[in-house]
């Protein structure tokens, strides 16, 4: 156990607080897998040395950062990636009537490149290291509705290519999960305005000049570590953004 000293009495952290720190550092170290069930509280309470309320309160901080989920009667499992958990709480873009598709996606170019400022920045890279440059685009009942730019930081995905990101089985998250150990727990959005210029109206079938939507988003792992920037376009003439806070 690592506790730091003091923490139950003043210290630098409240006792709850340390547990959950180490449950983190434990899950990004890849102790318990995405789908694997974490030990009982119980068990959890002898390892770190503090009662069962103790640990409680720190899991349930994790379940409200949808870190892990508990299952009544089963236990708490590490929460992973699968085709719902991306469409449900990743993906916020649906029809006017509100119906959840899954996007069918496809690859525009995969290339590799330096990052400049703002990437290194909001990656916590060196400005200039190398970054993957993926561009997707998304349709949505065979429209096109949304145009992705993905910027990848290479030192955490060692040996992507084009045909391993061409030839994922799964969703992109998955991808990194499955492939990496690479567990996306959360995102920061930010939406604005846009106009579309010539190329991404082409690719979107508009008019150049027409509104669009622009979603910035962060997505970040264990700790906050940030892991993937996506500048995504999206035509709302006929979708809009939704998301429903509370359900994954």
């Amino acid at each position: 156990m690592n506790l730091r000293p003091g923490a139950d009495t003043g210290g630098q952290l409240p006792l709850y607080k340390e547990v959950k720190r180490l449950l983190t550092e434990s899950l990004a170290g890849g102790e318990w897998q995405p789908g694997v069930a974490l030990p009982s509280e119980a068990k959890l309470g002898e390892r770190y040395r503090v009662s069962i309320g103790t640990v409680r309160k720190a899991i349930d901080e994790l379940v409200a950062e949808r870190i892990v989920v508990r299952h009544q009667g089963r236990g708490t499992f590490v929460v992973g990636h699968n085709a719902p958990r991306t469409l449900f709480h990743f993906f916020h873009i649906v029809p006017a009537d509100g119906t959840k598709l899954q996007p069918q996606v496809e690859l525009l170019s995969f290339e590799r490149a330096k990052a400049g400022a703002d990437s290194a920045m909001r990656l916590n890279i060196a400005p200039g290291a190398a970054v993957f440059m993926i561009r997707n685009l998304l349709r949505l009942g065979g429209k096109p509705v949304e145009l992705d730019e993905i910027t990848l930081p290479a030192e955490r995905f060692p040996r992507l290519s084009e045909k391993v990101f061409r030839e994922r089985d799964s969703t992109i998250y998955q991808l990194y999960q499955e492939r990496y150990g690479i567990n996306v727990v959360h995102s920061a959005e930010r939406l604005s305005a846009a106009l579309a210029d010539r190329a991404s109206a082409k690719l979107l079938g508009v008019a150049a000049g027409a509104p669009l939507l622009r979603i910035r988003r962060t997505a970040l792992t264990y700790h906050d570590l940030p892991v993937e920037l996506r500048t995504s376009l999206v035509n709302t003439a006929e979708h809009e953004y939704f998301s429903d806070l509370g359900k994954s």
